[in-house]
Formats: C-alpha cells, structure tokens, sequence
C-alpha cells in the first residue's frame, strides 16, 4: 500500500484576544477566512501565551474541561465549549523530539485548554473536529523558544499545525490612560515588529527588549511575544515566505498575526 505524505502546514503566530474577540464585529470573520484558507491539519500544536510551566508541559490528550483562565466578564463567556479530540499520538511525537534533543518533558493530563488556545480555535475551527494539544512554555527565553520550535519543525510534515497564540503588543495597565485610542507604544513597536519580520532580521527580534521602541512598554511581561520564537523556530528562523495575515489594533493592542509558509 502506498503511504501518502501529509501536506506540509504552515506555522502561525496569532494575537489571540480575549474572550470578548467572538463579540468583535471584524476579528471573528478575519480568523475564519485565514483558516479556511489552510490546508486542514491532521492534528493541532498549540503554544499559548498563558501557559507557563517546566519542565515543558503536554496538556490533556483525552478529553479535559477548558481552563476559564480569566476574571470578570460576564457568566456567558465562562459557558464556551470546545470539546476537540486529544491528540496522544502528536503527544508522543512531541516526547520523542524534545525528549531526544535533551528537552525534559512532563505529562499535565488534566490541563485543559487555555483561552489563549480556545478563543481562536472556535473562531477558526468551530466544528472542534480537529485533535488539538496544547504544550505549555517553559521559560520565556527568546532563544531557548527558537530552539524549542526548530526541533518541533518537522511535525509540519506530519500534518501539525503549529501554533503560537499570544498578542503582537500587551500591556493591560498602560491601555488605561490611553483613553480609547491607539497608545504610541503600541504603534511603534508593531511597525518595528513588522519590519524586523520583513528584513528577517532574528537577531533584532531576539533581543527585542532593547533594540525595539517602547518594547518594555509593549510588553512589560514577555509571555505575549514569546511564542513568536516558537513559530519562528518551526519555520526555519522566519525564513519561509511570511504573510501578515492580519494587522491593525484591538482596545489599543496590536492584532499582528503571520503565517510561514
């Protein structure tokens, strides 16, 4: 029997939102029609910002409660559902990768997804019929996530869709004096991001938190930006051709969100 090879996916950086994304008259169809787009993954690999944990993590892979990771919003927001299928088979590939490459991994069977994984995902594949698994981060070192993702990259030719979910600027407590406008921090280092990206400039990225405007503005915590490197790493440094698949601002934050390949 000849053995047909999966389509080899892209690897995505997306800004997440928070659960009121799925109220946004525009954010919602901008997932959708980028996921309609994709070649449909045999399994996901979620990233997210809101998971940081080491040794490095791998989430349910049998079916789990979402985790509402979140306070204060109204009771609906805490009713989503997203009952994906766990994905014990990427799970092992995951071990043998980063297990093989010296990367200590442990098993959280219980960690449901986060709505740094969820939020998206319903907006993008909302017949949650795709097995999902979500790895947590476990250091927010730059370098360390690009070698992270590097050794994940060949999960790409198995049919994974490798995703890091986390918001292109973020920085709740400055968005208050902003009074309902883009802060200049915030446009300042999306315009930054988004020539670093086009000049392929790793280095410049790497050490975005001195060599970026407003970067300790943009992100005083770095979670947000981190699993950029993860995405980065999976699609050979920011090498393969890159889209800006969505851009503008949200509440003041950056949307930023590219794919590779």
């Amino acid at each position: 029997m000849t053995v047909v090879p999966a389509e080899r996916m892209p690897a995505l950086y997306l800004s997440h939102g928070a659960p009121p994304l799925a109220d946004d008259p525009v954010w919602p169809g901008q997932l959708a029609a980028w996921a309609a787009g994709l070649p449909r993954p045999k399994a996901i690999l979620m990233v997210s910002a809101h998971w940081e944990e080491a040794p490095l993590a791998l989430g349910a892979t049998a079916a789990a409660p979402l985790v509402y990771d979140f306070r204060g919003f109204p009771e609906h927001y805490y009713q989503v559902r997203y009952e994906a299928p766990g994905a014990p088979r990427l799970a092992d590939s995951v071990r043998k990768l980063l297990g093989g490459a010296g990367t200590p991994v442990q098993d959280v069977p219980d960690r449901g997804l986060d709505h740094g994984a969820y939020v998206p995902l319903v907006e993008m594949f909302p017949d949650a019929d795709i097995p999902v698994l979500q790895i947590s981060m476990p250091t927010l070192d730059p370098q360390k996530l690009l070698g992270i993702g590097r050794r994940l990259a060949p999960l790409r030719d198995e049919g994974v869709l490798i995703v890091g979910s986390g918001f292109f600027t973020h920085n709740l407590a400055a968005l208050r004096h902003a009074g309902g406008q883009v802060p200049g921090w915030s446009a300042e280092f999306d315009a930054w991001g988004r020539e670093a990206l086009e000049a392929r400039d790793i280095d410049a990225l790497l050490d975005f938190e001195r060599r970026s405007p407003a970067g300790r503005l943009a992100h005083p915590r770095t979670e947000h930006f981190a699993p950029l490197f993860v995405t980065l790493g999976a699609s050979g440094d920011g090498a393969e051709e890159r889209r800006d698949v969505i851009d503008g601002f949200w509440m003041g934050l950056a949307k930023r969100s590219l794919q590779f390949g």
